[in-house]
């Protein structure tokens, strides 16, 4: 027979079970953690001479991770292999570096652990501890520093590495491309300076690379480079600066390959100038052949059009430039169907030319069947401005503020390479009222050359209006949405009336551009006064 537990038992003890529950629970509290690890020890002791090891130990008095190693941690000189450094992953109270490379005799060597050695709790660092040791008999003690710009923009937009590379009997302007170098250190994030420690005296050539690899080697198609253009003597006062810019590379030209019916696509590396560009079929013609060439808005492409088909399948094209010449074959011409032709209107704004765009080639347009008439109905006159190279037809007038106009293309007014003609296009272009845009107005001071080419951008770098002037400084945009603007100045120095890059091997600067200073706030119906000192 069972016997009946009390109810106040079965209470008693439901009370006892919650209490320990809610011990087991309860956080124990207690002050954050905001120490960063101590360094207590490293084997061989750090600032070694006779450096003979391959493996470095350096101790800490609590458990760490590497935050981010590849992209905090500097070996220089460069090791070729690279270390193995660890933990990676996991925590340990130590950090193990083995070392592969030959090391080079009588030579300091510095890693540079930036601000990756951090605590495994709380992650606080333990900022820029570096490890030196000497396979020679003494540590080299000397250091040069500056700060690195990018020319076209505010600010670079990743960390520079700066490079120090001997100039002995070996040296050449091409190591950058084939060797790694002396020394090497990162920009640092928000100053943009740099400093080169522990070096030997000699004279250097210094170099800057956005090293997007970090393989310590320069690639012209993915990265910017800049450099001094007097050599470096060490030991110095001196302080360098360093502008990194991308190069223009060399023409380029790719095979060609058929995109659609009637459409081919050449792409390529590098710049061309359009002027002196010609793609020439050089494969039998049909009698009434024709061609276009068409660039492409946004992407290193050319489009070639072509009106009849030639006979033979496989075509051969002579690409001529004026310092180039090249030979390229299409190897199988296919059957694809082409586009149809369809005309497109952009209206653009009070201060943008309307135009038109179409999607196969325009080689005729015709004013008298395009009209544009004001919200009054009033005709209003225009001039029209045909570019190949884009497939644009601009539509030039004056817009006044509080304006609605109306412009319309008849049929026949646009004909392309297949005599095909467009519809009827409407297009509304509206104005707004003086009191919803912005101005500025700029005076700018201590300017050292003219001429100079003043461009307003956004805060990421595009340019939206440019003035040139040969002998003012005085600039007023006009007709400007509200928004943040930066403004820059280039000093045109070949006078082409556009920025021109730099050339590593030809050793050339690219042409200097100067920002002002702070972000401009343009508010609607207000004119911004400013003064921009080029001292």
């Amino acid at each position: 027979m069972k016997k009946k537990v009390p109810g106040s038992i079965i209470v008693l003890i439901l009370l006892f079970t919650m209490v320990q529950c809610a011990k087991k629970g309860m956080p124990e509290g207690g002050p954050i953690d905001e120490e960063p690890p101590k360094f207590i020890r490293a084997n061989p002791e750090n600032y070694t001479t006779q450096f003979d090891k391959d493996e470095i130990r350096i101790y800490f008095d609590e458990y760490i991770k590497l935050d981010k190693p590849q992209q905090q941690i500097i070996v220089s000189p460069p090791m070729d292999p690279k270390p193995n450094i660890m933990p990676l992953g996991t925590a340990r109270k130590d950090i193990k570096i083995e070392i592969f490379d030959t090391l080079a005799e009588n030579t300091t060597y510095a890693i540079n652990f930036g601000k990756s050695i951090v605590d495994n709790n709380e992650s606080n660092p333990y900022n820029y501890f570096k490890y030196v040791f000497s396979t020679g008999d003494y540590i080299d003690s000397l250091m040069v520093g500056g700060k690195v710009k990018d020319a076209k923009l505010k600010a670079p937009s990743q960390p520079v590495s700066v490079m120090l590379y001997e100039i002995d009997s070996t040296y050449s302007d091409s190591i950058v491309y084939k060797q790694t170098p002396r020394y090497v250190t990162y920009s640092q994030d928000s100053t943009f300076t740099f400093s080169l420690e522990n070096l030997k005296a000699g004279t250097y050539k210094m170099v800057g690379i956005m090293d997007k690899n970090d393989n310590y080697l320069y690639n012209p198609k993915t990265e910017k480079i800049g450099f001094v253009a007097e050599n470096v003597t060490i030991p110095t006062d001196s302080t360098y600066n360093i502008t990194v810019f991308k190069v223009e590379l060399e023409f380029n030209p790719k095979r060609p390959s058929l995109l659609k019916g009637n459409k081919i696509l050449f792409g390529y590396e590098g710049t061309v100038d359009l002027d002196s560009f010609s793609i020439d079929l050089l494969s039998n013609k049909p009698l009434d052949y024709d061609y276009r060439i068409i660039k492409d808005p946004v992407k290193d492409s050319l489009y070639y059009w072509y009106n009849t088909k030639p006979e033979m399948d496989s075509l051969v094209f002579e690409v001529k430039t004026a310092k180039t010449r090249d030979t390229l074959v299409l190897p199988r011409l296919g059957t694809m169907d082409r586009d149809s032709l369809v005309v497109n209107a952009e209206s653009g704004g009070i201060n943008k030319e309307f135009k038109f765009t179409a999607n196969t080639p325009i080689i005729e347009h015709k004013d008298d069947f395009i009209r544009i008439i004001d919200k009054d109905s009033a005709e209003v006159p225009f001039t029209t401005e045909f570019l190949p190279m884009k497939n644009e037809i601009l539509l030039k007038f004056n817009k006044l503020p509080e304006n609605n106009y109306q412009v319309s293309a008849f049929p026949g007014a646009i004909t392309d390479l297949f005599q095909d003609t467009n519809d009827t296009i409407v297009k509304s272009v509206q104005t707004k009222a003086l009191s919803d845009y912005g101005k500025i107005i700029l005076n700018i001071q201590n300017i050292r050359s003219f001429p100079i080419i003043v461009q307003l951008t956004n805060t990421k770098g595009e340019v939206m209006a440019e003035q040139y002037s040969e002998n003012s400084g005085n600039f007023t945009f006009e007709f400007l949405n509200p928004g943040d603007f930066l403004i820059r100045v280039i000093y045109d120095a070949n006078s082409n009336m556009k920025w021109d890059t730099g050339s590593y091997l030809k050793k050339r600067q690219p042409e200097r551009i100067l920002y002002y200073q702070d972000t401009i706030n343009v508010r609607s119906n207000w004119d911004q006064v400013e003064t921009f000192s080029l001292e």
